[in-house]
């Protein structure tokens, strides 16, 4: 069969995600290495280099090194958390198979398994995403909140350590590292709407790269691929990123797919529930999604 290089970053999550990919690769046959990249996201968790570079956050900052490492053909593939990527690839680059997508929730980390409603009054809560926090305001408006950054176990010690009274975080992550038992509450998707391709993989390679596409083919799971493509849609169309707060959410139902919806505009949560038939392709399920969001 044939050898990859796998390119990932080199935190404890990043290399799970990379090693399943890995794992799953060679079940078919293939030898598999791994190269570890740092990226400026990675960087940004120092604070002494964030404090130099305040300008480095925003979209693509886990990707930029990856992708160079990429296009320079150093590694043939790489491995993101898909919520991770922009909406819109550079044209040497595409997205060559989507695995079947984990719980894509969010969820509420507490030291002593407290729910949401049983925090104190005024509790601190580790999160800086603006897509959470105008949704968790809208079940607990007293609620305050601090920014936690750095990876998964950071946070938890963080919390653990008493530098907030919760957190909140991704299923996904918690769950593939094995450390569910720090889950305290699963939020519905029509409490807090996940963000765009949140509990999915995307396998990115070059674009001319037809070989490696054709070896990745059989870990593309096309329902997710449907659903991840419809919530990306939509968030193009409204012209977001990670910083804005915008949830999108997709799942299979009867027929077709139901899609869910919120936009928070200043201090306004909006929120929105469309169905489409499952011949309506994903971009265009996106595109209503996000006229319905524009509508209310």
């Amino acid at each position: 069969m044939s050898s990859l290089r796998i390119g990932s970053r080199g935190s404890q999550l990043a290399l799970w995600q990379a090693n399943h990919i890995a794992d799953a690769l060679r079940v078919l046959g293939h030898t598999v290495e791994i190269t570890i990249i740092k990226t400026t996201g990675d960087r940004m968790q120092d604070p002494v280099f964030k404090a130099a570079n305040p300008d480095a956050d925003g979209k693509g900052i886990f990707i930029k090194e990856i992708e160079e490492a990429l296009a320079a053909g150093a590694i043939d593939l790489a491995v993101h958390s898909l919520k991770d990527l922009p909406t819109e690839l550079a044209p040497q680059f595409t997205i060559a198979a989507i695995p079947p997508r984990v719980d894509p929730r969010d969820v509420l980390v507490t030291v002593g398994g407290k729910s949401l409603q049983d925090l104190p009054a005024n509790a601190r809560v580790g999160t800086t995403s603006p897509r959470r926090q105008s949704q968790l305001l809208a079940m607990r408006g007293d609620l305050q909140f601090v920014a936690m950054r750095g990876n998964v176990d950071t946070r938890v010690r963080k919390l653990q350590e008493g530098q907030a009274d919760a957190l909140v975080l991704a299923a996904a992550g918690l769950d593939r590292l094995g450390m569910a038992e720090h889950i305290s509450q699963r939020f519905a998707v029509t409490e807090v709407c996940p963000a765009p391709g949140q509990g999915a993989l995307a396998i990115e390679t070059r674009a001319d790269d037809a070989a490696t596409q054709t070896l990745l083919k059989p870990l593309d799971d096309a329902a997710t691929r449907y659903a991840v493509t419809a919530e990306r849609s939509a968030l193009h169309a409204l012209g977001g990123g990670c910083s804005v707060p915008i949830g999108i959410f997709c799942e299979a139902s009867s027929g077709g797919y139901t899609l869910h919806g919120t936009w928070s505009i200043g201090e306004t949560l909006l929120r929105r529930e469309i169905a489409v038939v499952a011949s309506v392709p994903a971009e265009e399920a996106g595109a209503r999604m996000a006229d319905a969001l524009r509508a209310v």
